[in-house]
């Protein structure tokens, strides 16, 4: 439930992701790229339903892209290249199957699926010529690998996905998420786990921030970093080794970048570091926030399903401007 609420803004129905808002929103800076993007997103605890459309237009679902395996761990999207076509008979074929998909549109009174249908055959046209170079991450500088950590352990993987991330941002793909993976559930042997996913994460992180302000980006681009809940100031002593349980009721989540007042801590939990006391901030008061420094009044993004209008903040949220610059 709560990695949903973190991703959509509910957990008991089924509501697009947040990404999905950004995509229906504002859409694409680049009409040959999807407007939302997912990176190697592990396929448990909501899978789909964290980065899905639910019932906005089915095309502003991400496109998720995975890491390949050895040997070399090029980012991929599967089955994007027809190797045994031309571009010309491709477009040909793709021309004969859209006529017919738009004309049972017609005689359809909505169908929300084939539209999506339509849509992504002719998204997946344009990314063969432009999403190779994007994903190709061996145009970069040996000296730009190096601190992402790609080719170290334990930073390989992650890196990967964080220098992907820039690549797609700078073509202009609007929302791209990533994923560490669920390596940080230290109910037991924290003492020994915790550093362990520090050292996956953290010289990805800043190397993207880094990257993204020497290239002139990072004012223009929102970086979050967030989990779905934090974890509880006393120790959880039923695994072995003590860990520490789930604790939701008190935990950070970090802005950067775009819109966002450095050096600002707002917000203060109890002196046992367990409960939000001081400018406690809901789930979809992040959200407005977020959407709000993309430039989107989250009460006015909204759309009508089963007879009422919805929005990714639902009836609440208010934008915590404390923290905007």
């Amino acid at each position: 439930q709560a990695v949903l609420k973190l991703h959509t803004g509910a957990a008991a129905f089924v509501r697009p992701s947040m990404g999905a808002w950004v995509s229906y929103g504002l859409g694409s800076d680049n009409e040959n790229l999807p407007g939302f993007v997912c990176v190697d997103y592990p396929a448990m605890h909501g899978n789909v339903r964290l980065y899905g459309s639910a019932f906005l237009p089915a095309y502003h679902q991400a496109t998720p892209i995975r890491l390949a395996e050895t040997p070399n761990r090029m980012p991929q999207i599967r089955f994007l290249e027809d190797g045994g076509l031309s571009a010309t008979r491709q477009r040909e074929q793709l021309d004969i199957i859209q006529a017919l998909n738009r004309e049972h549109l017609a005689q359809a009174e909505h169908d929300d699926r084939l539209e999506g249908v339509i849509h992504s055959y002719e998204l997946a046209f344009r990314m063969q010529r432009v999403a190779p170079e994007v994903l190709d991450l061996s145009r970069e500088t040996a000296e730009t690998q190096r601190m992402y950590g790609i080719g170290s352990e334990p930073t390989d993987t992650f890196g990967r996905q964080c220098l992907l991330a820039r690549r797609l941002a700078e073509a202009g793909v609007r929302f791209i998420q990533v994923a560490s993976g669920y390596h940080w559930d230290h109910h037991g042997n924290i003492e020994r786990d915790l550093p362990q996913s520090a050292a996956k994460t953290d010289q990805p992180i800043g190397a993207l921030l880094t990257d993204l302000a020497r290239r002139g980006l990072l004012e223009d681009t929102l970086v979050v970093c967030a989990g779905e809940f934090g974890r509880t100031p006393v120790a959880q002593i039923d695994r072995g080794a003590p860990g520490r349980d789930h604790n939701p009721h008190g935990y950070t989540v970090w802005l950067a970048g775009g819109g966002v007042k450095p050096g600002v801590s707002y917000g203060e939990t109890d002196e046992f570091g367990y409960l939000a006391v001081e400018n406690k901030v809901h789930m979809h008061d992040l959200h407005a926030t977020m959407l709000h420094m993309l430039g989107v009044d989250h009460e006015r993004l909204t759309y009508r399903y089963a007879g009422r209008d919805f929005r990714l903040t639902d009836i609440y949220g208010r934008v915590v401007r404390d923290i905007i610059a």
